[in-house]
């Protein structure tokens, strides 16, 4: 099944702590695919923003997200980005041809309890709550809940991936 999405982009979306980067790498491991955090590419004064609580601006974001955008043509990949906004989703998506947006969709209760576990990670779990104001559901989106291990969302995924009668 990989082989029939050996062009697509897929990104998933959600607040930080839904498991972007954790169902990310499974997912590309699966289907094949490089993997992209779109955390990488932020400009250092953003990192620097988040790790002191700050939430970033949209101002802040443009650049970001049109450098993504830049990064992501002619790659078949699956890219962890927050893209809170249909506004940030559409400039990420500008001009890619064949993309699949999927929304990792967890409960604040959720997504506190796994911040709370998490180590090693610039974004301040006191951003959470700016990040679920900011959240504008997707429209046209494979929703995944959250509340299950990153295998069995990532099994999901694929079979839905599957099942969506998109072309490949």
């Amino acid at each position: 099944m990989a082989e029939s999405f050996h062009s697509m982009i897929i990104i998933l979306m959600g607040v930080t702590g839904a498991g972007k980067t954790t169902v990310g790498r499974l997912l590309a491991s699966d289907l094949g695919h490089e993997f992209i955090d779109a955390d990488d590419y932020h400009p250092p004064e953003n990192v620097a923003k988040m790790r002191a609580g700050q939430p970033l601006t949209d101002d802040d974001r443009w650049p970001w997200l049109r450098r993504l955008n830049e990064v992501l043509r002619g790659r078949a990949a699956v890219v962890a980005c927050s893209a809170l906004k249909e506004s940030y989703r559409t400039t990420l998506m500008r001009g890619l041809p064949d993309v699949q947006l999927v929304y990792l969709r967890g409960t604040r209760a959720v997504i506190a309890a796994r911040l709370a576990e998490r180590r090693a990670h610039y974004m301040n779990p006191a951003l959470l709550d700016s990040q679920f104001a900011t959240l504008e559901e997707p429209r046209d989106a494979i929703v995944a809940d959250v509340d299950q291990p990153p295998e069995a969302i990532a099994a999901s995924i694929m079979e839905r991936l599957a099942a969506s009668g998109r072309p490949r």
